[in-house]
């Protein structure tokens, strides 16, 4: 409960450019930099006592307060997994509480949605920079998505899409033959075994494989490529 000996709030001073932060003043210490919201969910004002366990709510608000207006800030540029917004906010320094707590909130709301992200990602690559399967699966764990909602996710958006690795490898090969001078369409091309096709095709499958392509969508796509070389 206040007593006489608490603080007393004497001013509230707001901070440019927006007034979204003010400065609290009162009659004892330096003042303080708090977010307006928080002051408005304490229900403090000029006048009111500030014991120390008003105070530590009004910090503990504020500290949500920050963390949700960062978070959103984050999602303002581009949708992003749990662990993602988790990791950036990490890196803001907030705490692990304070994160979570925010988080747990805005998946309740809507805000998060990891297979919607997936979802989204995976069509992305695919119409501007095709990956296979294997690829896709391991981006998308590496966002933090579980490897089990990665792999269904990419089945559903292929079945979507109509797309499968072959298809892919081949599309990946024609716009890399397209990006090639004619002395390696030629090297390609050659049905013998001269070191300069050995090079091209190693160079070629070096190109699918870091694109996720494997087994048979792999080895289709590297027969194809000699016969598109030569058209």
């Amino acid at each position: 409960m206040p007593n006489a000996a608490d603080p007393l709030i004497t001013r509230i001073e707001p901070l440019r450019p927006r007034g979204l932060k003010v400065l609290v003043h009162t009659d004892s210490g330096e003042p303080f930099e708090i977010m307006l919201e928080a002051l408005e969910r304490s229900r403090l004002g000029v006048g009111d006592r500030l014991p120390s366990d008003s105070r530590q709510h009004l910090l503990k608000h504020d500290g949500e307060v920050r963390v949700r207006d960062a978070a959103f800030n984050l999602l303002s540029y581009r949708a992003r997994t749990r662990t993602e917004l988790k990791r950036r906010l990490r890196q803001k320094g907030f705490t692990p509480e304070a994160i979570d707590l925010c988080l747990d909130r805005l998946q309740e709301r809507g805000f998060l949605d990891d297979q919607a992200v997936a979802a989204a990602f995976v069509r992305d690559r695919l119409r501007h920079r095709p990956r296979g399967r294997r690829r896709l699966s391991s981006e998308l764990r590496a966002k933090g998505v579980p490897a089990e909602l990665a792999n269904s996710t990419i089945e559903q958006v292929f079945k979507d899409e109509a797309v499968d690795d072959s298809a892919l490898a081949k599309g990946v090969v024609e716009a890399w033959l397209r990006r090639q001078n004619q002395d390696v369409l030629d090297a390609l091309a050659d049905e013998g075994r001269s070191p300069e096709r050995e090079k091209a095709r190693r160079r070629l499958y070096g190109h699918l494989t870091r694109r996720g392509f494997g087994g048979t969508p792999l080895q289709e796509a590297m027969a194809d490529a000699a016969e598109m070389a030569g058209d």
